[in-house]
């Protein structure tokens, strides 16, 4: 798995942590899930990644750069940070089984 840099990120590297949301659950009757990523990993990373982990067959890799929310707080103006999600379509009769059950 390589990146732009040159460097190479392991699974846990891409893979930071699993989506858990009422609209996350609804979509996994679809067989979609919902990982947040590395900032510069890139979608075969991210198919790579979810199927030496959870030995599964992604069919579709889907990612989105969610941009850090701006508040306005005591001293002025500040921003969250900036973070990647990956939605991932499973193959027919492919379930990762973390979320069986949530």
């Amino acid at each position: 798995m390589g990146t732009e840099g040159g460097g190479l990120m392991n699974v846990y590297q891409v893979l930071k942590r699993p989506l858990i949301t009422e609209k996350m659950t609804g979509l996994q009757e679809l067989g979609k899930y919902a990982f947040e990523v590395h900032p510069r990993a890139n979608r075969i990373e991210v198919k790579e990644a979810i199927e030496l982990h959870f030995k599964v067959k992604v069919r579709r890799v889907n990612v989105i750069t969610m941009r850090g929310e701006r508040r306005r707080m005591r001293h002025g103006w500040v921003e969250s940070t900036t973070w990647k999600k990956a939605i991932v379509s499973l193959r027919q009769g492919h379930k990762i089984q973390l979320f069986e059950g949530v």
